[in-house]
């Protein structure tokens, strides 16, 4: 397994990605009509137009096993939403239902930990539906429940969870 920064020429893969993993993760959580309507190519476009910003400054790896192929992705950068402490933010990670808990998802968290350490960050964020059973994940990783929130997906009010890591801690 390679945990590396992503390209363009892999948008179509987090595309797929992306949209499997959320049909699989979501399946039962979130509107079966909303998760029928996702589209790669939509996705695709997406991730084309986020990594070829002039001015990004969040990161984007993705996990690929020894045949090249990705089956997982994370990005972070700066948390949106102004908090004082938890000033970087895990935006998204996703991986194949299949290549679940393997250690891909340590490695593709920690890759975006590293990058928020350059960038001055000394603590994360990563937002998860209330009802994911990937929570665990996080809690294992250490993370801390912070607050919640509602949000809405497909028409459906839903709870996110926030978990705050230090990351050092979350390094070590």
């Amino acid at each position: 397994m390679l945990i590396r920064e992503a390209t363009l020429n892999d948008v179509e893969a987090i595309a797929k990605v992306h949209v499997d993993s959320w049909r699989t993760t979501y399946k039962g959580i979130v509107p079966a009509d909303f998760l029928a309507a996702l589209s790669y190519e939509r996705r695709a476009s997406i991730w084309r137009d986020s990594l070829l910003k002039e001015d990004r400054t969040e990161c984007v790896f993705v996990a690929e096993d020894e045949r090249g192929n990705v089956f997982g992705f994370a990005t972070g950068g700066k948390e949106r939403e102004g908090d004082p402490l938890y000033t970087g933010e895990l935006y998204a990670i996703y991986l194949l239902q299949e290549s679940q808990q393997h250690g891909a998802g340590r490695k593709l968290v920690a890759a975006v930990a590293q990058h928020l350490l350059k960038q001055g960050h000394a603590a994360m964020l990563i937002w998860v539906l209330k009802e994911n059973p990937s929570r665990a994940f996080y809690e294992k990783l250490g993370g801390v429940a912070v607050r919640e929130k509602e949000i809405q997906i497909g028409g459906e009010v839903l709870i996110e969870a926030a978990y705050g890591f230090t990351l050092s801690k979350l390094l070590c």
